[in-house]
């Protein structure tokens, strides 16, 4: 869960610093499409192991 909200956030922090973006808006917005991408893993591993 956390390596893929990391990595969301690191692609985030590269595309502000190639588009220039002093919001840091492409941050922001990978890292909350990482932690729902995160949280959807989580909830089908759960959902696997409980049949």
């Amino acid at each position: 869960m956390g390596v893929i909200i990391f990595l969301a956030a690191r692609a985030g922090m590269w595309l502000d610093a190639n588009y220039g973006s002093d919001k840091r808006l492409f941050t922001a917005g990978c890292t909350i499409l990482g932690v729902a991408i995160s949280l959807w893993v989580v909830l089908r591993q759960i959902k696997r192991l409980n049949p």
